[in-house]
């Protein structure tokens, strides 16, 4: 368990996200997951072992962790599900501008939704 001040496990989770969302998403998951299912769950999966690795320091107990890391599965799931879509019919009309857009939204959403479930988290 990491006993540090939320704003370092904080930091640790979007480092972690980074690490699970770009560093180890495939060219097929990216590629995929705005219209294959097993692309967008092969995504989702992936990026759930690496944050849970990154849970398990922060709660120490598997069972928050857990917890911590299916409640954040199921959240990426559903704005990726979304997001992914969106951001590939503006890139197949070469909208850049409104991609660039949605990929931000979409890392934001990310981002809050780490941020809310360590609150809420650390909390219980």
């Amino acid at each position: 368990m990491i006993s540090v001040d939320p704003i370092w496990q904080l930091v640790v989770l979007l480092i972690t996200h980074w690490v699970g969302d770009f560093v180890f998403q495939t060219t097929w998951m990216a590629i995929g997951k705005s219209h294959r299912l097993d692309a967008l769950t092969v995504h989702v999966l992936t990026y759930s072992v690496i944050l849970s690795g990154a849970a398990i320091l922060i709660f120490g107990t598997t069972e928050v962790a857990a917890a911590f890391v299916g409640c954040n599965a199921v959240l990426h799931f559903f704005t990726d599900f979304l997001t992914s879509k969106a951001s590939a019919a503006l890139h197949a009309r070469q909208n850049m501008r409104g991609f660039y857009i949605v990929l931000g939204f979409d890392q934001l959403l990310h981002h809050i939704a780490l941020a809310a479930t360590l609150a809420w988290f650390t909390a219980v």
